[in-house]
């Protein structure tokens, strides 16, 4: 159509943040979405912990080091990233979703398209994170 920009989309990839409080159970909640958009320089995760979910799944659980933990990856993906400050932001993206036996630990990577990253993890955080 004459006038109209077509609109970019381009390739993403994702990770639900997953609390794991008793391995050997296998009972998860979701907690959070690391999204890394490569073209677009973009990587941001976004945490939301649910301590009632939390407590029905393991009624001993340590929620304020959850909290800890889940706050690594929004912090992993700033500025200040810690140990991480050197790494590319793809470098980053792949050590967060590597796999690990933790409590607090990444999904396997999934991807799509997107206009917009930012959007796009807001969509993904309210669909996989809240009830």
């Amino acid at each position: 159509m004459a006038g109209r920009r077509p609109v970019t989309r381009d390739v993403y990839e994702y990770a639900v943040i997953r609390v794991v409080p008793r391995v050997e159970r296998g009972e998860l909640i979701n907690a959070g979405v690391l999204l890394y958009c490569q073209p677009r320089g973009y990587l941001c995760a976004r945490v939301e912990l649910d301590a009632g979910r939390l407590r029905a799944v393991d009624p001993g659980a340590d929620i304020d080091g959850v909290r800890r933990a889940l706050s690594a990856y929004e912090l992993a993906c700033g500025d200040e990233a810690g140990p991480l400050e050197g790494e590319s932001l793809g470098g980053r993206f792949r050590w967060l979703t590597a796999p690990r036996s933790t409590i607090v630990q990444a999904g396997p990577v999934h991807a799509g398209l997107t206009a917009d990253p930012g959007t796009e993890l807001a969509r993904l955080f309210d669909k996989l994170v809240r009830l």
